[in-house]
């Protein structure tokens, strides 16, 4: 019987699905994938068309909401939600660190990873809603990010599925490889660092006092694990979201107490670093977030730690190099080094799995770009001009390239702009798709 949960102002239904690990066998393994049902509080009874929420990651479970808040409140006027745990995260079947020690060997925890990418959760999708809605009922999906990625492998496999998607700062470049990826995403990060640091200038001294401490002192998170200067680099994750340069300037000014040897990193900051480093909340994000643009065609020698090799190509991110002259110590962004491997204690066991996967190069293509070009499923998507996280150019070469694609670009928010517009984005959104814009 499933959990119903009732909120302010909302009803919540609980389903678990069994779903092949490979599609390709689905009289195979079975793995479990968890979705949850929210309607409007009054309606539950209502025929209401069903919205998919596909989540940002990879790797990251689907919000879990209080009442109607954000963007929530907007789709529930329209639809039935369905906010969908992808495989491997949240109350689905788990894959991480205590789940792949029962895997074997690395070479079989590689295997099974490879198993999580977006063709596997398009077809767990299908396969939930064939059972829900009925072999014929298609449904409207809502992608954001990583789940724009999602829905153009769902426009490319079965398309039939989907009566309209929207996308929010998710449509990849259809034929862009890991090296293209971060080759254009290194100079869209050091433009968040211009601003950040023209913003709060005297971040510029903390942070280099920061970094040449931790480049002097072993330093440890309240977690026992090290924390170095990239790592310590790696909070430029922040500059991506709209409030994230606050939020960093907030946490560099608590980063020095005086103690009984002198001035140190304060626990308070270490904790925050700690908070905002560490991947043990989604470890999926870490070993899959490169291959996440791997295809045969685009990338047949596989991702080979990507993010690492194309960043010898932008020195000015090199710490050492900053602080032998006087320049800032700039931060990276949304990258995964193979160093995290070693640091992180959630993902020192996934390392040589993670390395195997690096090295594979037979990923099977993720979209299909003649059956794109002949898409019939209206598609809207908010890109954001100034994204962090995923090229703009990109997005709009991807929206010319896919037919029945209409694009509303915007400076007004960053990549997190459907959580945090209040409603906004995906307003304009359903707005442009009921031709009310």
């Amino acid at each position: 019987m499933p959990t119903v949960l009732r909120h302010p102002g909302t009803v919540l239904r609980d389903h678990v699905f069994a779903v092949p690990l490979d599609h390709a066998r689905p009289d195979g393994e079975q793995i479990e994938v968890f979705a949850r049902e929210v309607v409007a509080a009054g309606r539950q009874d209502e025929e209401l068309p069903w919205l998919l929420f596909l989540q940002g990651g990879p790797g990251n479970g689907a919000p879990r909401p209080v009442g109607r808040a954000d963007w929530l409140q907007v789709a529930l006027r329209h639809y039935r939600v369905l906010l969908l745990d992808q495989r491997g995260t949240g109350r689905s079947s788990p894959a991480n660190r205590q789940s792949l020690a029962a895997r074997g060997t690395a070479r079989q925890q590689a295997a099974w990873l490879a198993h999580f990418r977006a063709d596997s959760i398009v077809r767990d999708a299908e396969l939930i809603r064939k059972r829900l809605l009925g072999e014929d009922v298609p449904w409207s999906t809502l992608g954001q990010s990583f789940g724009g990625f999602c829905t153009l492998t769902y426009l490319s496999l079965a398309p039939e599925g989907i009566r309209e998607a929207f996308v929010t700062g998710g449509l990849p470049g259809l034929r862009t490889g890991p090296e293209d990826a971060y080759r254009a995403a290194y100079p869209r990060v050091a433009a968040k660092n211009a601003a950040h640091y023209a913003r709060y200038p005297q971040d510029v001294a903390t942070v280099r006092r920061i970094a040449a401490h931790l480049a002097e002192h072993e330093v440890r998170l309240p977690d026992g694990s090290p924390l170095t200067v990239e790592r310590f680099q790696y909070l430029g994750m922040l500059l991506g979201e709209g409030s994230g340069s606050h939020r960093l300037h907030y946490l560099l000014e608590d980063a020095w107490i005086e103690g009984a040897a002198g001035p140190e990193l304060s626990d308070g900051f270490l904790e925050g670093v700690r908070a905002q480093v560490s991947l043990a909340a989604n470890p999926l994000f870490a070993a899959l977030h490169e291959p996440i643009w791997a295809q045969r065609s685009v990338s047949a020698g596989g991702t080979r730690w990507a993010a690492q090799r194309v960043r010898a190509e932008f020195p000015e991110f090199d710490a050492g190099r900053a602080l032998a002259g006087d320049g800032p110590v700039l931060f990276t962004g949304e990258m995964i080094y193979p160093w995290m491997f070693d640091l992180d204690p959630a993902l020192v066991p996934l390392r040589e799995a993670a390395r195997l996967l690096a090295e594979r190069g037979d990923w099977p293509d993720l979209y299909d770009t003649r059956r794109l070009a002949r898409n019939e499923v209206p598609v809207y998507a908010a890109v954001y001009h100034d994204d962090m996280y995923v090229d703009r150019d990109d997005s709009l070469a991807t929206a010319r390239a896919v037919a029945r694609v209409r694009t509303w670009v915007t400076d007004e928010w960053e990549h997190d702009g459907l959580r945090v517009s209040g409603g906004t984005v995906l307003e304009r959104l359903v707005a442009t798709a009921r031709g009310e814009v």
